[in-house]
């Protein structure tokens, strides 16, 4: 779907990356390397994402790091069609709201990460949540957003450790704790 409005392959890789988890960050090297294209394709989306104050950049010695700028007036538009665009937004609409008694749900894995995969990952905190019934909403959300979806379970105390070890490769999706 966002190939289709977005042309460049590469962006829509860099989009994923920097504008779904804030904690992604990358340097030109290390994005080729991911992404299996030229660095100069590369760079020139990097530098159009920096004129543009999307990207901000820091200089590590020799090395250039990029990450997103979440003050740009953008940033939570541009999170939200990447939402959108994984699934994630249907995800909650067809599996979370229907639980009850979820508190929070992080994506984890390689969305996460800001890499386009065919599988969700997440990490589903609650109280008392059906699993069986957990179960079958995946089972009829999978061919919706046409994703396979992976996920655990935990219970509110016993999700503290996994979260905070965790913490960095997470993106909190959904949250009812506050």
């Amino acid at each position: 779907m966002l190939e289709s409005i977005i042309t460049s392959k590469t962006r829509v890789k860099l989009l994923l990356k920097f504008f779904l988890n804030i904690n992604n960050q990358g340097y030109l090297r290390s994005l080729q390397n991911e992404f299996h294209v030229s660095t100069n394709g590369i760079r020139q989306e990097l530098n159009r994402f920096e004129e543009a104050g999307l990207l901000l950049t820091e200089n590590e010695g020799n090395k250039k790091l990029y990450r997103a700028n979440t003050l740009h007036p953008l940033f939570k538009d541009l999170n939200s069609i990447i939402r959108k665009f994984i699934g994630v937004e249907e995800l909650i609409e067809k599996v979370i709201d229907r639980l009850g008694n979820v508190q929070q749900v992080y994506l984890d894995g390689k969305i996460a990460q800001g890499i386009d995969s065919d599988v969700i990952d997440l990490i589903i905190i609650g109280k008392d949540i059906d699993r069986n019934y957990l179960g079958v909403l995946v089972e009829k959300a999978e061919p919706l957003i046409k994703k396979k979806i992976k996920y655990l379970v935990f219970e509110i105390d016993d999700a503290k450790k996994y979260i905070s070890d965790h913490h960095k490769g997470l993106v909190l999706i959904f949250d009812l704790s506050l």
